[in-house]
């Protein structure tokens, strides 16, 4: 079927609302004065039911259940991460406009306005599948979208032992620090696996503990029987009901958790959760962004800066509350690995810094200086690393 008849149904469909079943395809065609076989009509049918309520051609991939982000760049370039790095697919748009409209839709579904006023969105598909896009021209050439994929439960330590994210036997190490209730981040960069392992490990607390969840986007799936979820909120066109995630820290200290989860500390809200660990809330978590384990306390501190506290202030709240800084890499071929394991101290002029405990190993996690001050910690909270 040509691109300008497809074009035509396509707007018929879309005006009318209804959803591109093959006999209203069949009839839209005939609107339109053509004719076709039931090959052709079942054909047209799957692929406007695709553009109008699926993810189009993109649909496939979000499918597959090793791909984990999804990347168009060019209606001819589309990338995905199956975790092993960006591979490039067949997949191709007919043109720009089509990535576009992708885009615009999706946004739509989520609420979302995008378009010439306000060029990028940042929002959660109803499945969880979290969308970034931006339009030209702030995007050169053409919209460039990424997908997000959230898979619908948590993988069980066993399956990232066998996937090469954790090291063998490394999931004793990291049962003994969640054993001992010691309070923890996990660092790396984007799409280096944090919400992957968090989801993880927060399904390995005890079935009488209550976790409380303060996100973003709503992405963590810990596989646990007591699980209560906060998602912030943007603010609406006339610019009110705005709920970020710092109002989320606090309500949730509200809400008595066993365990207190900031799903990625990014701004303010470090004041609240460091508070929080320093007022009898062991064993709270969260993610960051940073290039290494050292560079956690650096990171955070930038942060406090935001909520107006000073260095030192910082450093001191940081090291009553803080205990472990869990640090995911990518290796070369894409491949991603719990790099090292730290433990936080404090130098001669009172500022935090880490210490490496374990460090990757193929046979398993290699002990490092701090490895002693870990084992100490795990096993005053009642676990052995």
């Amino acid at each position: 079927m040509k691109g300008a008849l497809l074009d035509a149904v396509r707007l018929r469909l879309a005006e009318s609302g209804l959803e591109p079943t093959p006999a209203r395809v069949a009839e839209a065609l005939r609107h339109e004065g053509r004719l076709l076989g039931d090959a052709e009509v079942l054909g047209a049918a799957d692929r406007l039911r695709s553009e109008l309520t699926g993810a189009g051609p993109l649909e496939p991939l979000l499918a597959e259940p090793d791909v984990t982000d999804v990347l168009v760049t060019a209606p001819d370039r589309v990338w995905v991460d199956r975790g092993a790095g960006l591979e490039r697919t067949g997949v191709a748009f007919p043109d720009a406009a089509a990535v576009r409209r992708l885009a615009q839709r999706l946004a739509a579904i989520a609420g979302r306005r995008l378009d010439d006023a306000r060029p990028w969105v940042d929002a959660r598909l109803p499945d969880g599948t979290r969308l970034h896009a931006v339009l030209p021209p702030v995007a050169v050439g053409s919209t460039c979208l990424s997908l997000r994929v959230v898979r619908p439960r948590a993988f069980s330590l066993d399956e990232l032992v066998a996937a090469g994210t954790v090291p063998p036997g490394g999931q004793r190490l990291l049962r003994a620090v969640l054993a001992a209730r010691l309070s923890f981040v996990i660092s790396g960069g984007t799409g280096s696996g944090k919400t992957t392992l968090l989801s993880t490990l927060l399904g390995l607390v005890a079935p009488d503990e209550r976790i409380v969840l303060t996100e973003d986007s709503a992405e963590l799936r810990p596989d646990h029987p007591h699980v209560v979820r906060l998602e912030s909120r943007p603010a609406n066109q006339e610019g009110t009901g705005l709920v970020t995630l710092r109002d989320l820290v606090r309500q949730a200290l509200r809400m008595r958790p066993d365990r207190l989860v900031v799903g990625e500390v990014r701004g303010a809200e470090v004041l609240d959760l460091l508070a929080a660990l320093n007022t009898g809330h062991e064993g709270g978590c969260g993610t960051v962004h940073a290039n290494a384990a050292s560079d956690v306390p650096a990171r955070l501190e930038a942060l406090g800066s935001t909520a107006g506290l000073d260095r030192a202030a910082l450093h001191s709240q940081l090291a009553a509350a803080l205990s472990v800084v869990i640090h995911l890499a990518r290796d070369r071929r894409g491949r991603r690995r719990v790099a090292e394991v730290h433990v936080l101290d404090r130098d001669g002029s009172g500022f935090v810094t880490t210490v490496p405990a374990a460090v990757w190993g193929a046979e398993g996690f290699e002990r490092a200086p701090g490895w002693a001050r870990l084992a100490e910690l795990c096993e005053r909270g009642g676990g052995a690393p």
